[in-house]
């Protein structure tokens, strides 16, 4: 039997839907094949808990269990979002203990949590994609030459964070500096971007049985001004999954999807969001580790197909077993 370690926290706000993922993953890995142990990674410390809440400090030098010298995990269940499970960091630390893990390789990871390098290189690749500026921390800047690229209204985004932290929508010059402020809370460099006008889509693409699999489109109708983290954790947002459009759109943005898929040469599990203008998708972001709580749109996505998350959990640490062994 296999033995797993699910893997949730992380340094990042988005630990609080990590721990709600990482219990998803933890119930649904079928007993009769995997052993699963619960590994929480924090910045102050890593833990496993057994069944009876019992902690066990985590060995960073090999990934063992103090207390527990005869475990050794076979695969590392990646369910962490954000840093460091989403950024390339963990997955970088497991290729050097020669672990096999969940996702996308550490150079992968670091690309498309980068909002900066994933847009560079997609649009390379003939992707539509937002305008945008970026900046770093230290540097000085004129809002008007911004502006006079970008225009209003825009969004201004940390770089490098996940399920919309720090975002703003900007509609005039004056916000534009306690917006960008806003987003160096979050990330030393950010991204000031064009807006997009249309319906906003999410679509889940994955690897299963050695084949690329784009599931059931999610249209995302927003209560807020746009999906921002409320939107996405609270309830205030409406997901409507199949999107009611038309075959010759679907296509579109299906085909775009399993694009970006193979541009980005990603395995495992992923979730990306698109805006349709005059109904071309354009590329807004890609998600490495996307969520699998109750509220998350990949179960939703996965469930219209009538594919468990028992068999794509299963799926998806044979092929990274299989990956690290090659």
């Amino acid at each position: 039997m296999k033995k797993i370690a699910v893997i949730m926290g992380g340094y990042s706000k988005e630990s609080i839907i990590s721990l709600k993922s990482g219990k998803i993953v933890y119930e649904n890995l079928c007993r009769k094949e995997f052993d699963p142990y619960q590994i929480f990674i924090f910045k102050e410390k890593w833990f496993m808990k057994d069944k009876r809440n019992k902690e066990y400090f985590i060995n960073k030098q090999d990934f063992t269990v103090y207390g527990m010298k005869h475990l050794k995990f076979d695969c590392i269940f990646n369910a962490i979002h954000g840093t460091p499970g989403e950024d390339g960091i963990l997955q970088a630390y497991f290729d050097l203990l020669r672990i096999p893990y969940t996702g996308c390789d550490f150079h992968h990871a670091n690309v498309t949590f980068n909002k900066k390098y994933c847009l560079t290189f997609l649009k390379y690749f003939g992707i539509n994609t937002a305008d945008f500026f970026f900046l770093n921390k230290n540097q000085t800047f004129s809002p008007k030459k911004i502006l006079n690229k970008i225009g209003l209204p825009c969004f201004v985004k940390p770089n490098r964070s996940g399920s919309s932290l720090g975002i703003s929508k900007v509609y005039e010059e004056k916000d534009l500096f306690d917006a960008i402020q806003k987003a160096f809370i979050e990330d030393e460099e950010i991204i000031v971007e064009s807006f997009l006008e249309g319906k906003e889509v999410s679509v889940g693409v994955f690897s299963f049985k050695n084949e690329i699999i784009v599931l059931p489109i999610t249209e995302i109708i927003s209560q807020n001004d746009f999906f921002d983290f409320e939107s996405k954790y609270s309830g205030k947002s409406q997901e409507i999954t199949p999107a009611k459009m038309s075959k010759n759109i679907e296509n579109k943005i299906r085909n775009t999807a399993k694009k970006v898929y193979q541009f980005l040469n990603l395995s495992g599990i992923s979730r990306a969001e698109y805006i349709l203008v005059n109904e071309e998708p354009f590329f807004l972001e890609i998600n490495t580790v996307p969520g699998f709580s109750e509220e998350s749109i990949f179960p939703k996505q996965l469930k219209i197909v009538g594919i468990s998350l028992s068999d794509v959990f299963k799926n998806y640490i044979y092929a990274s077993i299989e990956k690290m062994n090659k």
